[in-house]
């Protein structure tokens, strides 16, 4: 496996799954510690930078994946995300209130997490024959 393509799956996935944290643990912890207020981690800033680094790693990464493993399904799984942060970031509180945009962002970044995760996979999976990363992931562990 490549390593870029490896470090950017995994570091997709550690984004969306800050993102989740960052949906869920955000308003406790403005309503537990109003002190954290100051800091703003619940503007809209956050999530247009959380969007900068999200899409651009994971068309990185997706891509990668697409090109060695003919997997589509992984790329559309991460565009279907993609698109519903945006949606999420950019209408999302507008159309369907705050409730909406977390329920928008917190979808797409699991599909977002899901299909990384399975494009990571598919690199490790042994009995795929047809894969380039097998053979070398096989290789190296020898």
């Amino acid at each position: 496996m490549k390593p870029t393509q490896s470090v950017m799956d995994k570091f997709a996935i550690g984004l969306s799954i800050m993102c989740t944290i960052h949906c869920f643990t955000t308003p406790i912890s403005l309503t537990l510690l109003p002190s954290l207020a100051a800091l703003q981690l619940d503007s809209e800033q956050f999530h247009i930078w959380i969007l900068a680094a999200v899409i651009p790693t994971s068309v990185l990464a997706l891509s990668l994946g697409c090109k060695k493993h003919k997997r589509f399904r992984y790329m559309v799984s991460g565009l279907i995300g993609v698109i519903l942060m945006v949606l999420a970031v950019t209408v999302g509180e507008w159309l369907f209130g705050e409730l909406g945009e977390k329920g928008f962002t917190l979808v797409g970044a699991a599909f977002i997490a899901v299909a990384h995760w399975f494009n990571y996979c598919q690199c490790l999976a042994k009995d795929d024959e047809d894969c380039p990363c097998s053979a070398n992931v096989s290789e190296q562990a020898h």
